[in-house]
């Protein structure tokens, strides 16, 4: 048996990337940066170290989230490790994604969405009243 889970939590590094497959499905990609604390062994001194990830979500979760969501807000992730890898230049690459199951705000919206914050898959454009609540698969106090 093995399991395939990742929580993370840092600050988005670009404003997410919101496209649609042919078939309508919303594919949000965005970046997160988290940092690694080690001790720097010539100055013994702790050092951040930063590790970036690719995170990916789809449907509708991510089509509505495309709004709220830009460069430097705070937030915690769960999902799953996805790799992949592809050909370019007769060069063979490779990435792991996250792909994200669950994400939380940690950081409070400070005025405005980003830059992708028109576009959507199947939602028309929010107006200017107060953003709806973000919606979620279920409801499990902890």
């Amino acid at each position: 048996m093995s399991i395939n889970r990742v929580i993370i939590s840092g600050n988005l590094t670009r404003d997410p990337e919101l496209r649609c497959t042919q078939s309508g499905t919303a594919v949000l990609s965005f970046g997160v940066a988290v940092n690694d604390r080690c001790k720097n062994q010539q100055t013994g001194e702790w050092e951040d170290r930063p590790n970036f990830v690719d995170c990916t979500m789809f449907g509708a979760r991510a089509d509505s989230l495309s709004r709220y969501l830009s460069k430097g807000t705070k937030v915690s992730i769960e999902g799953k490790l996805r790799w992949s890898q592809w050909e370019r230049d007769g060069q063979k690459r490779s990435k792991l994604d996250v792909i994200v199951d669950e994400i939380e705000f940690m950081s409070s919206r400070d005025g405005g969405g980003n830059a992708y914050g028109n576009q959507s898959c199947n939602a028309p454009a929010p107006s200017n009243s107060a953003p709806a609540p973000v919606p979620y698969d279920d409801d499990i106090p902890f």
